[in-house]
């Protein structure tokens, strides 16, 4: 079956902070770009974020970017790759000057300066216990600011959108492997095009929805990630999830770590401040991996809060109502909306809840997609980039730092668009041929939707895969439940290939939207959960009962999966950044010490972290 293509010389997947960004240096390198979203581009999932951008502007107090690259690669329990780590250190100040000047609205200090908060895990001298103001803050809705701006500047260089589509899958050339762009889906008229482009950016966010509580939106469904698994590409170090130590109890929306850093403290039932018997220097502004550990073991040991004793209370009444309106304004909207509390004399319910993914698809510094080769561990893949959270650079490693995700977004999406620039310019004018299977995968799901009269239900394999996932690989990981994970997750997959819906009609079809996402969260989560059984050690958001100690000897190394019988390999980390000493590895704690191992309750702690969705 042919299909309709349209020609570009470059197509952006997701309309994200990263896409946008990306986008913005192409339609400026006078490229016809066009860009892929499924939702219109402001209600991209950018647009929740809300604390600041990681940045040493220095403008309160002492900082710099040798103590930031320092902050980045402690926080990732020494996974992150050096280079790509100063690569994005190097370059903070400059993209958020860049974005002042595009006219984002950044709250401001008496001086006209920029305001920044301290953010967990950013410090000054190299890990004192002394806090660096790094995180350049609009309110607490940076996001939402920074999405705009990136908007209407797209919107000035004449950007093409193609809102409310769908990319199914890569268009690949089997001789050589290059992508030549990707076939989508028009959600209104229910017809699939092939957009056809000498490159293809895949800035399509994380998969946070494969977890039962989680702040990601409902649009976060890993389409990038499996669209690379599909076309036989690995994903990289897929074990590592953020759990966001403070979503609200029972909802799971995002409540800033910058409550912390203006000064809010959590507390347990018994009203102490217990962040101080887990890390005594940086206590609640420590990383959010230990935080997390934190307050889930106070739960897990009773000390929790509320009738079913599941949550823990975040108390931010003593900054006073003006801090509160001028600083925290969204935060206190989303308090009196989903807690039905007002922070101003109450303190908010919280719980640890998914909020980010480290690990996705594998790229150097500048974009480019890279897999392993022959003997080269990271070949480049012609014609195919990501950026955003979906791509794994990596300078998150094992646990990212907050602030760091928006300026991840802005530095890899300016630098993949420079990229891809440089890159067209040594190809021809022409576009390549494409082959004659171009299509053949994402129509065969579309039949295979269109023609099924029994099968599984979407709602039903979502929800399973959902629930195994938060009981059998969240904050805690032990071993059984590992290995018991594994079997479920694999048997959900093999559910999501035998999907049924009822609406057959073509326009606007959000149940064939749906179980086209559901195929793509499955490809993550088995991705995840194998991935996490296979890391015999702790490190950063990945806490083994059965391994509490971070194991430099045999696995400081990235973890490679591959979609074809679940392969697992792995690649060394890049340990030796662009022109500065190297961060070497100190002495791992053991994370023994944020828990009891033996008194560990595998089934317990599994119930208590369901029972907070």
């Amino acid at each position: 079956m042919s299909l309709p293509v349209r020609k570009f010389d470059a197509v952006v997947v997701g309309a994200g902070g990263s896409g946008m960004r990306a986008a913005l240096e192409l339609a400026r390198g006078n490229l016809k770009v066009a860009v892929v979203s499924k939702v219109f581009p402001t209600r991209s999932h950018t647009v929740a974020a809300q604390g600041g951008i990681a940045a040493p502007l220095a403008n309160s107090g002492d900082d710099n970017w040798h103590w930031h690259m320092y902050d980045t690669v402690k926080g990732s329990g020494f996974l992150g790759d050096q280079d790509a780590i100063e690569y994005m250190c190097r370059h903070a100040i400059e993209a958020v000057v860049e974005l002042e000047h595009m006219g984002m609205p950044f709250d401001r200090l008496e001086n006209g300066k920029i305001y920044q908060r301290p953010f967990g895990g950013h410090t000054q001298n190299y890990g004192s216990s002394k806090m660096a103001l790094r995180a350049c803050a609009a309110a607490d809705r940076t996001g939402h600011a920074m999405l705009h701006t990136l908007y209407q500047q797209n919107v000035r260089a004449n950007t093409r959108f193609f809102v409310e589509w769908m990319a199914l899958d890569l268009v690949r050339d089997s001789r050589d492997g290059t992508v030549l762009g990707v076939t989508a889906l028009e959600m209104e008229t229910g017809e699939v095009y092939i957009l056809q482009a000498k490159a293809t950016i895949l800035a399509t966010g994380g998969a946070g929805r494969i977890y039962w509580a989680t702040t990601n939106a409902m649009i976060n469904t890993g389409d990038g990630l499996g669209m690379v698994a599909r076309a036989g590409l690995p994903l990289e170090d897929m074990e590592f999830w953020q759990f966001h130590p403070t979503g609200v109890a029972g909802a799971g929306v995002l409540i800033t770590e910058g409550v912390r850093g203006e000064g809010g403290y959590l507390v347990n039932a018994r009203g102490e401040r217990f962040m101080e018997r887990y890390d005594p220097n940086l206590k609640d502004l420590a990383t959010r991996d230990v935080v997390s550990r934190a307050i889930t073991t106070e739960i897990k040991d009773g000390r929790g809060c509320g009738p079913e004793r599941d949550h823990v209370l975040l108390k931010l009444d003593h900054l006073g109502p003006d801090v509160i309106k001028q600083r925290l304004p969204g935060i206190r909207e989303i308090a009196i909306k989903f807690a039905n509390v007002d922070p101003i004399r109450d303190p908010i319910p919280v719980v640890p809840t998914v909020h980010y993914q480290m690990g996705g698809i594998p790229t150097n510094y500048r974009g480019q997609v890279v897999t392993p080769e022959g003997n080269n561990p990271e070949a480049i893949v012609p014609g195919v980039y990501a950026i955003g959270e979906c791509a794994c650079v990596s300078v998150h490693g094992a646990n990212r730092l907050g602030t760091n995700s928006l300026l991840d977004l802005l530095v890899f999406g300016k630098a993949a668009g420079g990229q891809v620039i440089e890159d067209l310019s040594y190809l021809p004018k022409a576009h390549r041929e494409l082959p004659k299977e171009a299509a053949d995968r994402p129509l065969a799901r579309l039949a295979r939707l269109a023609v099924s009269k029994q099968g599984e239900r979407v709602s039903e394999v979502s929800a399973a895969l959902r629930k195994t996932m938060q009981a059998h690989c969240g904050v805690f990981r032990f071993p059984d439940l590992l290995a018991e994970g594994v079997a479920k997750v694999t048997e959900i997959c093999e559910r999501a290939r035998h999907l049924h819906i009822d609406d057959r009609s073509k326009v606007f079809n959000t149940a064939r939207v749906e179980a086209l996402e559901v195929q793509n969260l499955v490809e993550t989560a088995i991705a995840t959960v194998v991935s996490a059984e296979a890391r015999k050690e702790s490190r950063g958001a990945q806490a083994r009962i059965d391994f509490p100690d971070r194991d430099d000897k045999n696995w400081l190394k990235h973890t490679l999966w591959y979609k074809e019988d679940n392969r697992l390999a792995y690649k060394p980390v890049h340990v030796r950044p662009l022109s500065v000493e190297p961060f070497k590895p100190k002495d791992p704690e053991s994370q023994a010490d944020a828990w009891d191992a033996e008194a560990a309750d595998p089934a317990r702690t599994a119930a208590l972290l369901l029972g907070s969705s």
